[in-house]
């Protein structure tokens, strides 16, 4: 039986307008969010999640205390208007603690958790709205707040999802696509290459998962500029506010801190 929902046209677009590798557009508010140490607001098309950063700070459990390195704990939280379904999702909903537990094998290697013993960073993620790509959304996300806390960190985690319709590849899917098509999310390290994450719900036959692969890969890097970018900006500005107010070359300076906090990533 065929789709109901024409995911590609004749013309070669998707059910929103985007050709097959166009991403979504994506917004960054890395504004305080609360009392947490940093926080990101970032949204994919219609996808939407806000990831508060506390710590690092003294583990609350003895039997959570890693006596060389940060523990990093990770707790989703889907708000029950964020999506269609009928069905609330609670904390210990069999899907929202599996993504948590990828966020926090995500992020593990890339922490750099050894220079912080017997500590914990929380990571709280709260799904806002979902619209297809909320591991990749929720990756992204906790990559900017913990750059934002200043945690640091190997390198930016930039995610992405892809999927296959028919023979033709797509990033940056939907809902209504990544319903009816094999999909992967993929996680990428920019500076060193590096993949960190590899998911696939679906089956996708071996050819078609190596062009996708690639293709989610070099996504990830323009995924990566855009982040810097937010960075970047936010940084420029608690630099120059936190100077004795606009003076002459005050900007170029805030520029210049900025561009040597980035040059970490």
């Amino acid at each position: 039986m065929g789709s109901r929902v024409e995911i590609l046209n004749e013309g070669g677009f998707r059910s929103d307008g985007r050709r097959q590798y166009e991403l979504r557009d994506m917004t960054i508010d890395l504004s305080q969010q609360g009392s947490a140490d940093g926080s990101a607001v970032v949204t994919h098309g219609l996808t939407q999640v806000l990831v508060s950063v506390f710590g690092p700070r003294e583990a609350k459990m003895r039997s959570q205390t890693i006596h060389d390195r940060a523990n990093i704990n990770v707790e989703v939280n889907v708000a029950a208007f964020s999506t269609g379904e009928r069905r609330r999702r609670t904390r210990g909903d069999k899907r929202i603690l599996e993504l948590a537990a990828t966020i926090k094998s995500t992020f593990e290697p890339v922490v750099q958790t050894n220079l912080y013993p017997r500590s914990q960073i929380d990571v709280f993620v709260q799904v806002l709205q979902q619209d297809g790509g909320l591991l990749q959304a929720c990756i992204n996300g906790t990559t900017l707040a913990l750059v934002n806390a200043g945690i640091p960190l190997l390198d930016f985690v930039c995610a992405v999802t892809g999927g296959v319709h028919e023979t033709a590849p797509m990033l940056d899917l939907t809902l209504l696509e990544e319903n009816d098509t094999p999909n992967v999310t993929v996680a990428v390290m920019p500076k060193t290459g590096k993949v960190t994450l590899v998911t696939m719900e679906t089956r996708l036959h071996v050819d078609r998962f190596e062009k996708i692969f690639r293709l989610a890969g070099d996504a990830g890097k323009v995924i990566h500029g855009e982040m810097k970018s937010a960075v970047k900006t936010r940084t420029s500005a608690l630099v120059t506010a936190m100077g004795s107010g606009p003076r002459v070359g005050a900007g170029d300076a805030a520029d210049r801190d900025a561009d040597e906090r980035m040059n970490e990533y």
